[in-house]
This record gives C-alpha cells, sequence and structure tokens, in this order.
C-alpha cells in the first residue's frame, strides 16, 4: 500500500490566486439568492430526538423511473434516513450497538453512492456509509422495486483506520467520503480520517455476497505551512488534534480527487488505480489562512486574532465542509464548495477550477441554509425540480422548538433546491 505524505512546511502552488481581506470583492463574490422548494423533517440532535443529527446527503436517481428517486441523508447517532422527491421520510435505519459496555455505539458521518456493484453475480446500487463511531465502512444496497435500502455489509468489517478497538474508542476512525468506480469497474472510497490530515482509499470487495473492503492507498495532507512572508502556520485545532478533511468528492470522467480540509482550504489531487499520484494543489484557502490563532480552554474553542491578518488568506469561510460537482456533460460542470463560516457556496469550473459565482439558500417558503455540512447535486431533471436537485445541510433549521432546558432544541434537516442555477437555466 502506497503512503504520500506531503511534507511539513511545503509551498503547494495555487491554481485561483487569492488575497482574502486585501483583495476588493469581485462580481462572483456577491452571493446569488437562492430558495428551497422542499425541506426534510427536522431532526433533533437530543435525547428525545435520539441523538439525531442531519449532515450528509446523496442523491439515488431510479433508473426507470424518476419519480422514484431517493435522497439519503446521515444522522450521526440517529442513523441514516431516506426521503422522496417531497422530502418525506420513507425509511429510518439505526446505527449498529458498540460492540462493548465501554466502547463507541455507530455513528454515520457521511454517505456515497456506488452504481454497478457486482454483488451475488449482478449489479446493484450502494449506499456507502462511514460509520465514525465503529471505524468503519457500511453498505446498503438499494432495492429499484421496493425504493428501500437492505444492510448488505459483512458480517466482521474491518477497522478502516484503527489498529485495535481500543485506538477506535480515541475516535480517529473514518470520517469524510467519496466514492469512485474506475473504467475497469473496480469500486473505491475514498476515507478521511477524524482529526487527523489523513485520507485513505479503500476498494470495494464482495464476501459471500456481502461487501467489505481493503487498503490500497494513503495521503497526509501538510499541517504546517509556510507564508509567502517566510513565516510558518498552522491552523488551531484543539490540543492534540491536526487539521482534518471531511467534505471530499471524486470526479468520475477524470480520477480528480477534491478534498476540503476545513480550517486549511481546497485541495485538488489524483486517484490512478485506486492510489493517489502527483502532490496535491491546493484550488483555493480559507480566508483565516495564516491568521494566528491559539485554543481557549476557557471557551474550548480557538481564539482567532483577526487584527493579525497578513492578508495571505482566499474567500471561503472556515469550516471548508460539503462538496458536490454538478455534472452537465462528460466534462462540463460545477463543483460546489460549502463555506460554513458565512452560510455560502462557492463554485468553480469543474475542469479548471476557475472560480465562477457564489450562492446562498436564503429564507422564501422554507428558511434557508445555515452551517452547511454536507451537499449533493445532480443535473438529471427530476419530478418538480426540472433543472435537477441540489440537497444541503441546513446545521441550524428555523423554526426553533423550545426546550425548558436550554432554551431551543438542537435541530437540523436538509433543503432541496431546483439546481437549475447551477447550469444557466434559471
Amino acid at each position: 500500500m502506497r503512503r504520500i505524505v506531503i511534507p511539513a512546511l511545503a509551498v503547494v502552488p495555487l491554481l485561483v490566486t487569492t488575497t482574502g481581506a486585501a483583495a476588493a470583492p469581485a462580481r462572483h463574490d456577491v452571493p446569488r439568492a437562492v430558495r428551497a422548494v422542499a425541506e426534510t423533517p427536522a431532526l433533533f440532535d437530543d435525547a428525545a430526538g435520539g441523538d439525531a443529527d442531519a449532515d450528509d446527503p446523496a442523491i439515488w436517481v431510479h433508473p426507470t423511473d424518476r419519480a422514484g428517486s431517493l435522497v439519503i441523508v446521515t444522522a450521526k447517532n440517529g442513523g441514516l434516513r431516506v426521503y422522496d422527491l417531497r422530502a418525506r421520510e420513507r425509511q429510518a435505519m439505526a446505527t449498529p450497538p458498540a460492540p462493548g459496555p465501554d466502547d463507541e455505539a455507530g455513528r454515520f458521518n457521511n454517505v456515497d453512492l456506488v452504481s454497478g456493484f457486482r454483488l451475488a453475480g449482478r449489479p446493484v446500487d450502494l449506499a456507502v456509509v462511514t460509520d465514525r463511531g465503529r471505524d468503519q465502512l457500511r453498505f446498503y444496497r438499494i432495492d429499484p422495486v421496493s425504493r428501500r435500502l437492505v444492510d448488505v455489509t459483512a458480517p466482521q468489517p474491518p477497522f478502516a483506520f484503527s489498529r485495535d478497538q481500543a485506538e477506535v474508542n480515541t475516535q480517529r476512525t473514518a470520517y469524510g467520503l467519496g466514492t469512485f468506480t474506475d473504467r475497469d469497474g473496480a469500486a473505491y472510497a475514498v476515507v478521511s480520517r477524524r482529526s487527523t490530515p489523513e485520507v485513505g482509499v479503500f476498494r470495494l470487495v464482495e464476501q459471500a455476497g456481502r461487501v467489505s473492503y481493503r487498503p490500497v492507498g494513503r495521503l497526509v495532507l501538510p499541517s504546517t505551512f509556510t507564508l509567502p512572508d517566510g513565516s510558518a502556520w498552522s491552523p488551531c485545532t484543539d490540543p492534540g488534534d491536526g487539521p482534518q478533511v471531511e467534505g471530499t468528492v471524486v470526479d468520475p470522467a477524470t480520477g480528480v480527487v477534491y478534498l476540503a480540509q476545513e480550517k486549511v482550504g481546497l485541495w485538488r489531487t489524483r486517484l490512478v488505480g485506486g492510489r493517489f499520484v502527483g502532490v496535491p494543489r491546493s484550488v483555493e484557502r480559507v480566508r483565516e489562512y495564516g491568521v494566528p490563532a491559539v485554543f481557549d480552554p476557557a471557551a474550548d474553542d480557538c481564539v482567532t486574532d483577526h487584527t493579525a491578518d497578513p492578508g495571505f488568506g482566499g474567500r471561503i469561510a472556515q469550516d471548508v465542509e460539503g462538496l458536490t460537482i454538478m455534472r452537465t456533460g462528460r466534462y462540463a460542470g460545477t463543483l460546489v464548495v460549502s463555506s460554513q463560516g458565512d452560510d455560502t457556496f462557492f463554485t468553480y469550473d469543474r475542469v479548471s477550477n476557475r472560480p465562477t459565482g457564489r450562492f446562498a439558500v436564503v429564507d422564501g417558503r422554507f428558511d434557508g441554509a445555515q452551517e452547511c455540512d454536507g451537499a449533493a447535486v445532480t443535473a438529471t431533471p427530476l419530478p418538480g425540480f426540472p433543472g435537477g436537485l441540489l440537497v444541503v445541510q441546513d446545521g441550524r433549521n428555523t423554526p426553533t422548538t423550545p426546550d425548558g432546558d436550554d432554551g431551543v432544541r438542537p435541530d437540523s434537516n436538509v433543503k432541496f433546491v431546483d439546481a437549475g442555477f447551477l447550469a444557466g437555466r434559471r
């Protein structure tokens, strides 16, 4: 298994040159306002709500009946939720229990899809999920007749990153996820490791009519950077942690992998034969790149000194989060990036990565999307979504529900948006 480590203090060339606060606002930096057509029921991240917290969506387009398409959403401790195109819940799937009394139970973080995987001698579509609680991948066959998910995970899936259960319990586990099928039909999952800059590649394999996986590649992104003035900078994280990646997407036509290192920026690299090749390149930095910050134990958070901003940052407001590609042709289309810190999304040309715009999902018939973790898009016209469907997580759903103890209950869901504006169709 090949392992690529990008050295500390590496100077990595930018594809897009920006200077953050020092730059004059460009026309494409004014966010376009778009509104949701539908939203899923609220999920509540508390005991009464089953600790359900919407995080990452995937869109499954039915092969013969577009009206039967589904949106699959991770809900962390709340497992998986499956919705129809009217945002109505069709199915809820629980996480696996903890293997022992002192161990972590399942916690589903990200989801992506694999089409045409050979299972028991026939092609099936799979929903692939990172279980960050148990450091595993889990697999669900999508039945096109019943439009329900069926667990087809091998009985004893291996740990993705950990050596043993004790290491699993430290929760440096499988986190972000993007899937990819190469021209030979081999299916892979690109998986990031929580609280570290590590990313692994796993090949999906059949095992007695179930699905398992094996590692085939590794990449470690930088944790420390040399700024243009020659000084060194590291992003602030919790003590002992590294700058993690979550948002992950692979362009199936080119094998280009985009990685959202939350407090650093957006990277691109390539996969060949399931392995990373070449040195990752920066597409865009976060605004806070190079800005001094220290962890404050009392606040249990990083405190950033914006007055000392050296002006080396980009446009994305940390954290850089969900990534998805709107494919409008073999190579045509748009890369969409969640700028979580300012509740907007940046768009880039799929091939050149030239910035093409910025948008925000704002209040309308439904409330807008804030603090977005995950996003998914398809250009396929669907009933109710003639321009295609964009689904984005809303980390601060409103109106909030009162709670006697804390004022409001933690409330999240996902919004459904007609994606035609991404292709210039509306």
